[in-house]
């Protein structure tokens, strides 16, 4: 019977991961308190501290768990050969990783002073370090490393940009995508031609 309690255990903690990120992207991280997110819940402080002692605590879990499938990939790409094909799957990846978790990217856009500040940010900077060094040919020129890491931040700046923008939520992403994949092309054709 151990099961069907943890079960229900992980989904209060899942619904107080997704209430406290709406409410971080809404009103900012350090508007927003416990009491607040355990009222939106309905439920006693009490048995929000059961599942997080503290605010960043909180944070650092939904961090984790919606950056999973990040650290997934960069595990799986470290393991490939350097191809185009490679790094065109990277970012097939990534965006599915950072569509995926669209209410955390609005979070870091908004809270980035915050952020920066905090745990999470670190562990955000390395997982794009990680992801530029796969992306990136370190011999080659600077335009073509410049393409290479311009791919990686399209993705952001057109997700960003298309928050706002009429249209179908998937369409949006194929363009952004398609927009990264050209940059890496063209790193790519730089890379055969020097």
């Amino acid at each position: 019977m151990a099961t069907p309690h943890h079960a229900r255990r992980s989904d209060t903690r899942s619904r107080i991961q997704d209430v406290a990120l709406k409410l971080f992207a809404e009103q900012g991280y350090e508007k927003t308190s416990l009491r607040e997110i355990a009222e939106r819940l309905d439920v006693t402080k009490a048995a929000l501290y059961y599942h997080f002692k503290t605010k960043e605590d909180l944070l650092l879990s939904i961090s984790e768990d919606l950056s999973a499938p990040v650290d997934e990939l960069i595990a799986w790409a470290q393991g490939q050969p350097r191809t185009l094909a490679t790094k065109q799957e990277v970012l097939r990846r990534y965006s599915d990783a950072l569509w995926g978790a669209t209410d955390l990217f609005r979070f870091f856009q908004e809270n980035q002073a915050t952020v920066r500040d905090l745990a999470i940010g670190e562990s955000f900077r390395e997982r794009i370090t990680a992801l530029s060094e796969l992306l990136k040919e370190p011999d080659s020129s600077m335009t073509a490393q410049v393409r290479s890491l311009t791919a990686l931040f399209a993705m952001h700046a057109g997700m960003h940009a298309t928050q706002n923008v009429e249209g179908d939520p998937e369409e949006k992403r194929a363009a952004v995508l398609e927009v990264a994949l050209d940059l890496l092309a063209q790193a790519d054709a730089d890379l055969v031609t020097n």
